[in-house]
């Protein structure tokens, strides 16, 4: 997709979790390990955007996580609170603002993006250090939060 502005993109960011393994993907043209994402097209809110990155990347139907405010009513309906939010810089004068999402997989069967991936796996906490290309720091601390929190997260 496009860029919305030539300075700043909102993006989407999905740790979808089972089994203590978080779901990851090596990006072909990033040449790294990162959760399923990507742009937040203009007619779409995150929640959207999530869903439809998770499927389009995975196979999978996801359930995000997190708060839903009790304030929707007509003309404004309360969204899924990322679980965090960030900046990252793309190139000198590009940056995201990612907003992180904890998710489960609902259904579907899992299924590589190639055009995209050049793979897709469910990674335990102990893996993150091992792959290869190394996974930055910041994607690790991510990825072992969402394992922790999601694991001890009330349903099924």
């Amino acid at each position: 997709m496009a860029h919305i502005h030539e300075k700043i993109d909102f993006t989407v960011a999905i740790f979808v979790v089972a089994g203590r393994k978080v779901l990851l993907v090596h990006h072909r043209k990033l040449n790294k390990w990162l959760p399923l994402g990507g742009h937040i097209e203009l007619d779409e809110d995150p929640e959207i955007a999530a869903v439809r990155e998770a499927r389009e990347e995975s196979g999978l139907d996801i359930e995000l996580l997190g708060e839903r405010p009790p304030t929707t009513e007509p003309g404004t309906r309360a969204l899924i609170a990322p679980r965090f939010l960030d900046i990252h810089r793309i190139n000198d004068s590009h940056e995201h603002i990612g907003m992180i999402y904890w998710a489960r997989p609902r259904h579907g069967s899992l299924a590589l993006a190639a055009e995209e991936h050049h793979d897709i796996r469910w990674c335990a906490a102990d893996e993150l250090d091992t792959l290869s290309p190394p996974m930055s720091n910041a994607v690790k601390w991510y990825c072992r939060q969402a394992i922790a929190e999601i694991t001890n997260w009330p349903g099924p």
